[in-house]
């Protein structure tokens, strides 16, 4: 099995590179605990997704602490000029193409089921040992993701993004939208811990806060990869010109179940899940981290 990490983002919100950011006792990075965890879980082989211009950083900080462990390590490039005939970058274009670009650049590579995650979120061993017990029971065009309550997914310095979805009979997905400015309602507590999308402030969308929502956690087999490149194919007729348009992964997964491509199911994760969107999270995180080692999740070193 293999897992991919997402690492080519540009942290706009967070303002630089927090892939980097140092979160545990060494110094070990939010990458560091997914790729312990997915190796615990059986996970043999490590995708990484970085921009061409990282490659050097990258290799001496992330990448060669993992030479020794036995796991198989690669890198993959996400690039603003890798599109589909007849399509080109835009010489305004700064953004990246979004998510599923990012997927699609490791696509050469991939020729057995995968998992994909964020570089920069904690998904813990649950997650990915969930995983791996789907991988023994899939079939083609049959995917997953792991599902958290949004309620345990917000952030206390300002909005976030995500995908939330519904679900039905034996936890297989039905939607999944695309929120982009969800924060916390005022005055929730744990026991009623209501959520609001606030990108339109005059009409905000409430939300319980036990809705599973998809924090870029997915299980696919390779099957996935044509999907997805006739939907970022036709997604860009769509949005090419717009310079600041991203193709989101959750969106193509929605597209694959509206047109009875795939078949997904949710499976819940208990977490714990944490991310750092703003600076502001960072010391959180470490003193999470922190707890876990305390406990005894994690050795007191990662990675000798």
């Amino acid at each position: 099995m293999t897992l991919i990490l997402l690492a080519a983002g540009l942290g706009s919100r967070y303002g630089g590179l927090k892939q980097l950011e140092p979160v545990g006792p060494a110094g070990e990075t939010l990458m560091d605990y997914s790729i312990f965890d997915a190796r615990r879980a059986g996970f043999d082989r490590v995708i990484f997704i970085i921009r061409r211009d990282f490659e050097d950083a990258f290799r001496a900080s992330v990448a060669n602490r993992y030479a020794a462990t036995g796991l198989r390590v690669e890198l993959a490039f996400q690039s603003h000029d890798d599109l589909p005939a007849p399509f080109t970058r835009p010489a305004e274009r700064q953004k990246p193409w979004g998510t599923a670009h990012a997927l699609l650049a490791a696509r050469d590579l991939l020729d057995a089921p995968f998992v994909v995650i964020n570089a920069d979120d904690f998904y813990g061993l649950e997650s990915f040992q969930n995983h791996a017990l789907f991988f023994n029971s899939t079939g083609r065009n049959r995917f997953a993701m792991a599902g958290y309550q949004l309620a345990d997914t917000l952030s206390p310095h300002g909005t976030v993004a995500r995908g939330v979805c519904k679900a039905g009979d034996k936890n297989q997905l039905l939607s999944i939208r695309e929120h982009h400015k969800i924060r916390a309602l005022e005055g929730a507590c744990p026991h009623a811990p209501q959520a609001e999308d606030i990108a339109d402030p005059a009409n905000p969308v409430r939300f319980t806060g036990r809705e599973p929502v998809s924090l870029n956690n997915w299980a696919f087999t390779p099957e996935a990869i044509p999907l997805l490149s006739d939907y970022f194919a036709d997604w860009l007729a769509d949005h090419h010109a717009d310079l600041k348009a991203e193709c989101y992964l959750p969106s193509a997964v929605d597209h694959f179940i509206a047109n009875g491509l795939a078949t997904v199911t949710v499976l819940p994760t208990r977490g714990p899940w944490f991310g750092v969107t703003y600076k502001e999270d960072l010391p959180a995180v470490q003193s999470q981290i922190a707890a876990l080692h305390a406990a005894g999740h994690y050795p007191p070193v990662l990675w000798e």
